[in-house]
């Protein structure tokens, strides 16, 4: 994909557009966890604001959603990059946008954070599906 400093720069540009420039992201609060192209990851913060149950003190829905969108374009867009940068040069982040999405909703959202990861199952010329993720990460002690 070029050298470690093309690579370096990429990822700096990614991080930024992600966690910066992109406002929705920033109101999430989504951070990058990892970079990795197969599958990249994020992570936000449980905040009072994003409590779609206040009885429950559950995580809206619709966060979850939205960071399922954000995961999985992530994965399509640096799975579009790496095979573009075989034949040349990666210049601009691809244009990405949702076609289709469907969640299913395992559990409640409870937790201090939670991750996010798409994994690309299918790449063609003009569209792609990945498989997302989203899971809590609960802090607990653990004896074994």
């Amino acid at each position: 994909m070029g050298s470690q400093r093309d690579v370096e720069n990429i990822q700096a540009e990614i991080r930024l557009a992600f966690e910066q420039i992109i406002p929705f992201n920033r109101v999430l609060g989504l951070r990058i966890d990892s970079l990795d192209f197969k599958a990249p990851r994020l992570r936000f913060d449980m905040r009072p604001e994003l409590v779609g149950n206040p009885v429950r003190q559950i995580l809206h829905g619709g966060v979850i959603s939205a960071t399922l969108d954000v995961v999985g374009g992530l994965a399509i867009a640096l799975a579009s990059i790496t095979r573009k940068a075989e034949e040349t040069p990666a210049r601009h982040f691809p244009d990405i946008g949702t076609i289709d999405l469907r969640i299913d909703y395992l559990r409640p959202g409870r937790g201090h954070y939670f991750v996010a990861t798409g994994r690309v199952v299918r790449l063609g010329g003009r569209a792609g599906s990945d498989l997302i993720m989203c899971w809590t990460g609960v802090k607990a002690s653990v004896s074994l």
